[in-house]
């Protein structure tokens, strides 16, 4: 999959692509029928052409779940799978937990990029202890700090961010309304919800009652997702700031070229990244306000909006996170640059040092130490 309007799109690969989704459907359909005691593998039906058969199929009956479970049965012509497929179940089951999926992947692909940041975080940090350079605030010098100190917030911001990261994923199984009336009669068990754990064991995820209309695992996700971006853009904007020629303290280390002006070396990733993340929070908004509009037992389109809305912001975050991890391993250092602009923003930046006089220190190795814990923590 590729996005000629979102650069890099390409980093995410196969992930909440039409066809994954299409098979993660016909892996929760399979998982039902076992559930029921009925042997198929329903993915091995699928073809290459039926994601867009079941893009052009959909708006008739509002969702992809109607036509593909069409295609399914008459595949499956006349067999105990094509009878008792889907039985005791409605559409939003089946999609809901087929983008559970989905996000399951995608949060994988995120831990393991966050893994390589983390280390090239720690890495940078703690050879960055003692690196003197001039603190800002409101834009300003403030008073001299390290390097190592500042990778060190980039580092916990990160770590934060990667702890909100859902570690497990509920199935969704309620039947027409919620009330798990099909489900309780479409197996072999004396519950509802004993069909449903048999199911969601299959699929390694955790046993949920229905969450129709209370959506709180999506909201959450895309909180977490949204979170990582908030991480990352923090630390593009302090690489796009330190790349300023004026201030020259770090740059890319491939910088990206320009149509017009032969001489330039953008940031490119820092720029892709900062994009991520002003761009996340709208589509966890979205989550929300579909969250809030929720009503009866089916809602009617808070629910549709958030289907592409979740690929989006999943697949956006994906590629963030990988063109971060690039962007750390490569980042180059300029010390002698922050020496020296730290030393021409003298005498200035030493008033607080001047105002209260000898002993004046910082607790930054303490600060750095702490983190570099935590990072430790982490990654084992």
């Amino acid at each position: 999959m590729t996005d000629l309007l979102w650069p890099g799109d390409e980093r995410a690969g196969g992930l909440f692509t039409d066809d994954a989704v299409l098979a993660a459907l016909a892996r929760v359909e399979t998982a039902w029928l076992a559930a029921q005691g009925v042997s198929a593998d329903l993915e091995k039906l699928l073809e290459p052409e039926d994601a867009a058969t079941v893009a052009r199929r959909a708006e008739s009956g509002g969702n992809p779940v109607i036509p593909l479970l069409a295609l399914l049965r008459e595949r499956l012509g006349d067999s105990p799978a094509a009878r008792q497929l889907h039985r005791g179940l409605t559409s939003q089951d089946t999609l809901d937990t087929a983008l559970v999926l989905c996000a399951r992947e995608a949060v994988s692909r995120i831990r393991a990029e966050v893994s390589a940041q983390v280390f090239e975080l720690a890495r940078l940090a703690a050879e960055h202890r003692a690196t003197p350079r001039a603190g800002r605030t409101l834009t300003q010098h403030a008073v001299p700090i390290t390097f190592g100190l500042t990778v060190a917030s980039w580092l916990g911001g990160v770590l934060d961010a990667a702890s909100h990261l859902p570690a497990r994923f509920p199935i969704q199984v309620g039947g027409a309304a919620g009330n798990l009336a099909g489900p309780h009669t479409a197996g072999p068990h004396t519950t509802g919800l004993g069909l449903v754990a048999v199911a969601a064991e299959a699929l390694s995820l955790e046993v949920a009652s229905p969450w129709h209309t209370r959506r709180a695992p999506v909201t959450r996700l895309g909180d977490a997702l949204t979170g990582c971006t908030d991480a990352w853009g923090h630390i593009a904007n302090d690489v796009l700031t330190g790349s300023r020629p004026e201030i020259g303290e770090l740059s890319e280390a491939k910088g990206g070229g320009s149509s017009a002006m032969p001489q330039k070396r953008n940031p490119t990733l820092s720029v892709l990244i900062r994009r991520a993340a002003l761009a996340a929070p709208g589509l966890a908004a979205t989550l929300h306000t579909a969250a809030a509009g929720q009503l009866d037992e089916r809602p009617d389109g808070p629910w549709h909006v958030e289907w592409a809305t979740l690929r989006t912001l999943a697949r956006r975050t994906v590629v963030a996170a990988s063109q971060t991890a690039e962007m750390l391993a490569g980042l180059r250092v300029h010390t002698g640059r922050m020496a020296a602009n730290l030393e021409a923003a003298r005498p200035g930046i030493d008033a607080e040092r001047e105002k209260l006089g000898e002993p004046y220190a910082g607790a930054e190795s303490e600060i750095i130490d702490a983190v570099l814990r935590r990072a430790s923590e982490w990654v084992s």
